[in-house]
């Protein structure tokens, strides 16, 4: 990186404030003025466009920018990458030579802006990239792979209730014979979910990415059953509570509505939001009972109380819920601790100390 290019902090400002602005081509200037100013396209995609839309995402939690701004903003940053890639090269294109492989989302992942990110950059790395998109559909990956034989399948998750489709994307690409490299944010800040999941690498950013790429990933040859690291899914908790998920949305929806007056006032409108509210709340349950880790839970009810808060409203539904909620899993040990630790991080009530520890999440 050369000392002499343009300030970074000058170039994020410049595209955040065209972003904001909903100003496509000041946006796109910003970068081609990074270029002009010393920057490579990678740099500008990992340093610049990258950490701009990751201040969207926290403007947004912020309640400091609308949920038009965030998607506006956003759709902007994608017209930036191609505006960044899609330019003549100097001295002609780069030569693929590195390989294949396919980047693309778990199964019911809409956030791809990281694994836009990725492809890119291995692109302007010289291999040659299938870019699937968002949310593909297990078997559509599979019979990507038949068709292509790839390097390597990049696997892209930014929230972690897809973890069990990761698992089985996992699984099924290295049935037929092609190594999975994960990422994003659904893995875990270190990698733990990829490793439990049984991935073959996990990297932590594009750059990450490529090195693992660049060292090479070993076919894979023997292929372990689906629960292999995962000895705590034989108590069943994870598949009777996430069939009973409509239920239990239904039945706490009901229950609020007896105990708290304000919810028993809501519009029809407010009404459905809550129950998509609970729905997230027992999706994210769910998925610690499946990887056996409290923090999937318990991190994002503490995510979902900073939105409220942000926005003025209070927490003490939340509780609520997680109180009755409570009170509908007596049967589950695994699935009871979480909501009471849930309820105790929320400032409810405090996680009793008499429940079986057993194997339940750290």
């Amino acid at each position: 990186m050369s000392g002499t290019r343009a300030p970074a902090a000058g170039l994020r400002e410049g595209l955040w404030r065209a972003v904001l602005d909903g100003n496509e081509y000041d946006a796109v200037g910003s970068v081609r003025a990074g270029l002009a100013g010393g920057w490579d396209e990678e740099g500008l995609l990992l340093d610049v466009v990258a950490a701009v839309q990751e201040r969207i995402g926290v403007e947004w939690a912020a309640d400091r920018i609308t949920v038009a701004q965030e998607h506006a903003a956003t759709a902007i940053n994608e017209r930036v990458i191609t505006a960044l890639v899609h330019r003549p090269a100097v001295g002609g294109p780069v030569p693929v030579h590195r390989g294949r492989v396919t980047v693309t989302c778990v199964d019911g992942e809409w956030h791809a802006f990281p694994a836009r990110l990725v492809a890119e950059v291995l692109r302007l790395r010289g291999w040659r990239v299938d870019y699937l998109g968002a949310q593909t559909p297990t078997p559509r990956l599979v019979a990507h792979q038949h068709r292509t034989n790839s390097d390597a399948v990049l696997l892209s998750g930014s929230i972690p209730t897809q973890l069990p489709a990761a698992h089985t994307a996992i699984t099924a690409c290295q049935a037929v014979g092609v190594p999975v490299l994960a990422g994003g944010m659904a893995f875990g800040e270190d990698g733990r979910f990829a490793r439990a999941l049984g991935a073959d690498a996990w990297a932590a950013d594009a750059r990450g990415a490529a090195a693992v790429l660049e060292k090479g990933l070993p076919r894979p040859t023997a292929i372990g059953q689906a629960v292999d690291g995962l000895p705590h899914l034989v108590d069943q908790e994870y598949t009777m509570v996430a069939q009973s998920r409509g239920r239990l949305v239904r039945q706490t929806l009901a229950e609020l509505e007896k105990r708290l007056p304000a919810v028993r006032g809501y519009s029809e409108a407010q009404r459905e939001r809550t129950a998509e509210d609970l729905g997230h709340i027992v999706d994210f349950l769910v998925t610690a009972l499946y990887v056996d880790d409290a923090e999937v839970f318990t991190g994002f009810l503490g995510w979902t109380a900073g939105v409220l808060s942000a926005r003025g409203v209070p927490v003490h539904p939340l509780v609520a819920g997680l109180d009755i909620l409570a009170g509908q899993l007596r049967d589950f040990p695994r699935g009871l601790r979480l909501v009471h630790r849930g309820a105790a991080l929320l400032g409810g009530r405090p996680a009793p100390v008499t429940l079986p520890e057993g194997v339940a999440g750290r």
